[in-house]
């Protein structure tokens, strides 16, 4: 039996209009759509009209929904993956699904797709030639501060996630470690109330002072000079 294929398809990082015909395409003709949370992607698939099937596949049920989706693709099943935003097993679920079907010999195709660092990237008017993404540095202080003990000497720009509710200490953190680098901070971007903030991270903190963050933020830092 011809083994499936499995299709990496980036989705809109806000903006519904941020999506390839191919990646369409495919969301329609897969056997079945992975999704993180199939309320959010079921919201981007009414919106174009798709009726594929969906199954979750988030951090908490990832180890075991891979067993489960490995055999859909060995029965010759095509499976595109999908995460909230941007492109799945960037900081989201599927690289064991990915390093599974690689194992297996199974296709896997890239659809490629919008993904929030390097949209933040292109605008921050930080060097671009040479950067790192480190990716969400911890829910815990101690695994954020020795992640960024071990970029102090970095001398490429930074790009780092972070979830509003945690963003005013990373920022401290970042600051009492790193130093007062210059920072962009966006946030919301493609959405209607998409901000791009720059400055040193003094200034950013202040700004926070004043008005509360919200939405899903990524950071670009300055590298060591």
């Amino acid at each position: 039996m011809e083994k499936g294929i499995l299709y990496l398809v980036g989705t809109p990082i806000g903006n519904l209009e941020d999506i390839t015909l191919r990646a369409l395409r495919i969301l329609k003709e897969a056997d079945l759509i992975a999704a993180e949370d199939t309320r959010y992607t079921r919201k981007l698939l009414t919106h174009y009209d798709i009726h594929t099937s969906l199954t979750s596949f988030y951090e908490h049920n990832e180890l075991k929904k891979t067993s489960y989706l490995m055999n859909y693709l060995k029965e010759g099943k095509k499976i595109a993956l999908v995460s909230n935003a941007g492109m799945p097993g960037i900081s989201d679920p599927g690289y064991c699904l990915i390093k599974e079907a690689i194992k297996e010999k199974i296709k896997i195709v890239p659809i490629p797709g919008p993904t929030a660092l390097i949209s933040a990237l292109t605008v921050s008017g930080l060097p671009t030639d040479s950067f790192i993404f480190v990716g969400f540095l911890g829910r815990k202080k101690g695994k954020r501060v020795n992640k960024l003990k071990a970029l102090k000497e970095e001398k490429r720009t930074l790009i780092i996630y972070e979830a509003p509710h945690r963003i005013k200490k990373v920022l401290r953190e970042i600051k009492d470690i790193l130093g007062d680098r210059q920072i962009v901070v966006a946030r919301e971007l493609t959405k209607k109330f998409e901000e791009i903030l720059r400055g040193k991270i003094s200034e950013i903190e202040i700004l926070f002072e004043e008005k509360e963050p919200r939405g899903e933020f990524t950071l670009i830092v300055e590298g060591k000079k």
